[in-house]
Protein backbone atom coordinates (compact mmCIF):
# COMPACT_ATOMS: atom_id res chain seq x y z
CA UNK A 1 0.00 0.00 0.00
CA UNK A 2 1.19 3.55 -0.96
CA UNK A 3 1.49 6.56 1.99
CA UNK A 4 0.65 9.99 1.83
CA UNK A 5 1.97 12.73 4.18
CA UNK A 6 -0.01 15.30 6.07
CA UNK A 7 1.84 17.89 7.74
CA UNK A 8 0.89 20.83 9.49
CA UNK A 9 2.68 23.48 10.76
CA UNK A 10 2.76 26.02 13.42
CA UNK A 11 -0.83 26.91 15.40
CA UNK A 12 -2.13 24.31 13.88
CA UNK A 13 -2.03 21.78 17.22
CA UNK A 14 -4.52 24.53 18.34
CA UNK A 15 -7.20 23.88 15.89
CA UNK A 16 -11.04 23.90 17.54
CA UNK A 17 -9.89 26.81 19.84
CA UNK A 18 -8.01 29.23 18.02
CA UNK A 19 -9.88 31.69 16.26
CA UNK A 20 -12.65 29.24 15.92
CA UNK A 21 -14.53 31.89 13.32
CA UNK A 22 -11.95 31.87 11.24
CA UNK A 23 -10.29 28.12 11.25
CA UNK A 24 -13.74 26.24 12.49
CA UNK A 25 -14.60 24.19 15.34
CA UNK A 26 -12.81 21.23 14.43
CA UNK A 27 -9.33 19.97 16.36
CA UNK A 28 -6.33 18.61 14.89
CA UNK A 29 -7.58 15.33 16.01
CA UNK A 30 -10.62 15.75 14.00
CA UNK A 31 -8.43 16.31 11.02
CA UNK A 32 -6.11 13.43 11.24
CA UNK A 33 -9.11 11.03 11.96
CA UNK A 34 -10.55 12.69 8.39
CA UNK A 35 -7.44 12.17 7.02
CA UNK A 36 -7.03 8.46 8.27
CA UNK A 37 -10.33 7.67 7.23
CA UNK A 38 -9.84 9.06 3.60
CA UNK A 39 -6.97 7.62 2.91
CA UNK A 40 -8.47 4.47 3.74
CA UNK A 41 -11.43 4.80 1.98
CA UNK A 42 -8.68 5.89 -1.38
CA UNK A 43 -6.42 3.00 -0.19
CA UNK A 44 -3.26 4.67 0.90
CA UNK A 45 -1.59 4.50 4.35
CA UNK A 46 -1.92 8.26 5.51
CA UNK A 47 0.32 9.72 8.51
CA UNK A 48 0.27 12.75 10.22
CA UNK A 49 2.90 15.32 12.15
CA UNK A 50 2.35 18.34 13.50
CA UNK A 51 5.34 20.78 14.45
CA UNK A 52 6.01 24.44 15.41
CA UNK A 53 9.01 24.17 14.53
CA UNK A 54 10.26 25.16 10.99
CA UNK A 55 13.31 22.87 10.96
CA UNK A 56 11.67 19.86 11.81
CA UNK A 57 9.05 20.31 8.75
CA UNK A 58 12.15 20.63 6.47
CA UNK A 59 13.36 17.34 7.62
CA UNK A 60 10.04 15.49 7.21
CA UNK A 61 10.12 17.34 3.54
CA UNK A 62 13.32 15.93 2.92
CA UNK A 63 12.73 12.45 4.89
CA UNK A 64 9.20 12.73 2.17
CA UNK A 65 11.24 13.55 -0.85
CA UNK A 66 13.12 10.05 -0.69
CA UNK A 67 10.69 7.99 0.35
CA UNK A 68 8.75 9.19 -2.45
CA UNK A 69 12.08 8.43 -4.42
CA UNK A 70 11.90 5.03 -3.73
CA UNK A 71 7.82 4.69 -4.56
CA UNK A 72 6.68 4.67 -0.64
CA UNK A 73 5.01 8.22 -0.69
CA UNK A 74 2.72 9.51 -2.89
CA UNK A 75 3.28 12.82 -1.55
CA UNK A 76 2.65 15.49 0.90
CA UNK A 77 -0.28 17.68 1.77
CA UNK A 78 1.18 20.71 3.20
CA UNK A 79 -0.49 23.39 5.79
CA UNK A 80 2.73 25.15 6.90
CA UNK A 81 0.51 27.95 8.90
CA UNK A 82 2.36 30.88 8.56
CA UNK A 83 5.64 29.29 7.59
CA UNK A 84 3.76 29.50 4.06
CA UNK A 85 4.31 33.33 4.05
CA UNK A 86 7.80 33.09 5.86
CA UNK A 87 10.08 30.25 5.13
CA UNK A 88 11.92 30.13 2.13
CA UNK A 89 13.71 27.13 3.53
CA UNK A 90 10.15 25.35 3.41
CA UNK A 91 10.32 26.14 -0.18
CA UNK A 92 13.59 24.59 -0.72
CA UNK A 93 13.27 21.70 1.14
CA UNK A 94 10.29 21.21 -1.52
CA UNK A 95 12.37 21.31 -4.31
CA UNK A 96 15.62 20.10 -3.16
CA UNK A 97 13.81 16.81 -1.81
CA UNK A 98 12.00 17.07 -5.25
CA UNK A 99 8.41 16.22 -3.36
CA UNK A 100 5.27 16.35 -4.61
CA UNK A 101 3.29 18.52 -2.35
CA UNK A 102 -0.27 20.16 -2.45
CA UNK A 103 -0.35 23.17 -0.06
CA UNK A 104 -3.35 23.81 1.71
CA UNK A 105 -4.88 26.49 3.83
CA UNK A 106 -8.13 25.63 5.82
CA UNK A 107 -9.04 29.58 5.46
CA UNK A 108 -9.27 31.44 2.60
CA UNK A 109 -5.72 33.65 2.59
CA UNK A 110 -6.83 35.61 -0.18
CA UNK A 111 -9.20 37.82 1.55
CA UNK A 112 -7.29 38.02 5.11
CA UNK A 113 -4.59 40.28 5.80
CA UNK A 114 -2.02 41.51 2.98
CA UNK A 115 0.86 39.54 4.41
CA UNK A 116 -1.23 36.01 4.10
CA UNK A 117 -1.57 36.63 0.51
CA UNK A 118 1.90 35.77 -0.77
CA UNK A 119 3.26 31.92 -0.58
CA UNK A 120 6.32 31.19 -0.84
CA UNK A 121 5.33 27.18 -1.74
CA UNK A 122 2.95 28.31 -3.94
CA UNK A 123 5.24 27.96 -7.53
CA UNK A 124 6.50 24.66 -6.01
CA UNK A 125 3.49 23.03 -5.31
CA UNK A 126 1.62 20.32 -7.57
CA UNK A 127 -1.78 22.67 -6.37
CA UNK A 128 -3.03 24.66 -4.01
CA UNK A 129 -6.26 24.28 -1.67
CA UNK A 130 -7.72 27.59 -0.02
CA UNK A 131 -10.29 28.44 2.22
CA UNK A 132 -12.90 25.30 2.00
CA UNK A 133 -12.36 24.93 5.77
CA UNK A 134 -10.92 21.16 7.04
CA UNK A 135 -12.78 19.55 4.38
CA UNK A 136 -9.78 20.64 2.00
CA UNK A 137 -7.89 18.09 3.59
CA UNK A 138 -9.29 15.29 1.95
CA UNK A 139 -9.38 16.65 -1.44
CA UNK A 140 -5.47 17.23 -1.18
CA UNK A 141 -5.33 13.82 -0.15
CA UNK A 142 -7.07 12.67 -3.50
CA UNK A 143 -5.46 14.90 -5.72
CA UNK A 144 -2.34 13.60 -4.45
CA UNK A 145 -3.65 9.76 -6.14
CA UNK A 146 -3.90 11.71 -9.32
CA UNK A 147 -0.93 10.69 -11.78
Amino acid sequence: MTAALVLNGPNLNLLGSREPGVYGAATLADVERLCVTTGAELGIDVECRQSNLEGELVGWLQEAGARQAAGELLGVVLNAGAYTHTSIALRDAVVGAGVRVIELHISNVHAREEFRQHSYLSAVAAGVIVGLGVNGYPLALRALTLS
